[in-house]
């Protein structure tokens, strides 16, 4: 169920970096992000790996993917051009993009492996993945900062690996995977993207004048009385894998009036709860279960297809430490199906007011959990000529502004074939002991009878 330790060392011959600016002359304009881009909790550099096999009988074969993947890069921020610029900040902490050109970071970069040395199953954590996507001094900001960090790095056996770091603030998963579905796309030969960017950060802006109508408490404050955020030296990083057994095996955990729960709704229960149990916080204290929600689909007037910005929520379920732990997994369920659905057009509106309102706030961490589904979001079918990615997606768990909050649930294969979801959680060492042993709880124990789904168990997939 967890991916084993790996003693695997390398390092990476690094050319110098280089900034790479757009093929063609764009225009030198500001654009303002929206004010869901830019709240605090988004103000962060988040890292993506794709690893890709040789491929002797694609399109691309022969073909250096440095030099492939470095033209497309130039050609893509034509149309994409706001990439290319910095962010500045104007009055109210809002952030505005300069599109000014002076580019992206670009790497070129050679390791001594092969891509099997990495192992059978390739899954966070990634060994010396700081050679993979090295932290160019100075790059690493906000503001005045590349918004794209892109590494190419060629293996012993032909294949190679991308790593994109990404300013959180312009772009989600979907929109990310939209700027490299463009990258792949122009890298094969195309002379356009086949979906073209939209900016329209507005459509998710505040109302004037801004109005709050829902409460949100996924942005309390929420002092760190006791210690609870896990300390950088301590952080453990590893990966679950959830596949059809283990999802089978937790859905007996579900009770019979819960059969529209969604694969996604399980799992964060399952999550929260046992992770809570292992970090042992005061029973009486409150702890959170924050969902990434893509509203998308939910916005009216729908927002429009190529828009690359930020658009989810962090809806939060709330319980004590106490009725968490004590309950049987259908109370967790219940609070994460309640939250979600809170997420509704007027939802959104009313967390834009509020960012306005209250200074564009960070999210609750202290005593929380955010989980983002990127199942969907298509990063394993990006193709830059060599074929679909042995792995793509999140380069690891626990990033963000605040380390060791986040899990991403990621696509995956395992080596005896079998499709699922692999989770990277991070915590501190003995925690991550008794994570572990909470998660093989679930899936061994027979259920009580009180808990137990029915056969006829309705199998809802996550639409996040």
């Amino acid at each position: 169920m967890a991916s084993p330790s790996t003693s695997l060392a390398f390092k990476a011959q690094r050319r110098e970096p280089e900034l790479i600016g757009p093929a063609k002359p764009t225009p030198h304009e500001f654009k303002y992000l929206s004010d869901i881009d830019d709240q605090e909790g988004l103000r962060f550099q988040i890292p993506v790996i794709q690893f890709y096999r040789k491929n002797d009988v694609s399109l691309a074969s022969g073909k250096d993917p440095v030099d492939v993947i470095r033209k497309a890069v130039a050609a893509s921020l034509v149309f994409y051009y706001p990439f290319a610029g910095r962010l500045i900040e104007a009055p109210g902490r809002k952030l505005v993009v300069e599109c000014n050109g002076k580019g992206v970071m670009f790497i070129e970069a050679d390791a001594d492996v092969r891509l099997d040395e990495f192992g059978d199953a390739l899954q966070p954590p990634f060994p010396c993945l700081e050679e993979l996507i090295f932290d160019v001094p100075g790059s690493g900001g906000v503001l005045n900062c590349p918004l794209l960090l892109i590494q190419v790095t060629r293996l012993l056996c032909g294949g190679f690996i991308l790593a994109i770091r990404l300013n959180h603030t312009m772009s989600d998963a979907q929109g990310l995977v939209q700027f490299m579905t463009a990258l792949g796309e122009i890298a094969r030969g195309a002379v356009a993207p086949s979906i073209l960017p939209v900016w329209q950060r507005h459509i998710l802006n505040a109302r004037d004048p801004p109005q709050p109508t829902f409460a949100h408490r996924e942005y309390d404050v929420v002092p760190d009385t006791k210690n609870t955020l896990i300390p950088l030296d301590d952080m453990v990083h590893r990966s679950f894998f959830f596949g059809p057994q283990e999802v089978a095996a937790l859905r007996r955990h579900v009770p019979s009036h819960i059969q529209s729960c969604s694969t996604f709704e399980m799992l964060t229960a399952c999550l929260w709860r046992c992770r809570t149990i292992a970090i042992s916080p005061d029973p009486e204290e409150e702890v959170r279960m924050i969902c990434i929600a893509n509203v998308r689909g939910k916005f009216n007037p729908p927002i429009p297809e190529g828009f690359y910005g930020n658009a989810f929520a962090f809806p939060v379920a709330i319980s004590t430490a106490e009725k968490l732990s004590k309950n049987p997994l259908g109370y967790a369920l219940e609070l994460v199906k309640k939250a979600k659905r809170e997420v509704t057009d007027e939802y959104m509106r009313s967390l834009a007011d509020l960012m306005v309102t209250n200074g564009r706030p960070h999210f609750a961490v202290v005593r929380a959990y955010l989980v983002s589904d990127v199942t969907r979001a298509g990063f394993g079918d990006v193709d830059f000529g060599w074929g679909k990615a042995v792995y793509g997606g999140p380069a690891k768990g626990g990033v963000g502004a605040i380390p060791g909050v986040a899990s991403f649930y990621i696509p995956f294969k395992n080596n005896k074939g079998e499709d699922g979801i692999l989770v990277p959680v991070c915590l501190g060492g003995p925690a991550m002991k008794k994570f572990a042993v909470e998660i093989e709880k679930l899936i061994s124990n027979e259920p009580s009878a009180d808990s137990e789904a029915p056969v006829n168990y309705k199998l809802i997939t996550s639409a996040l």
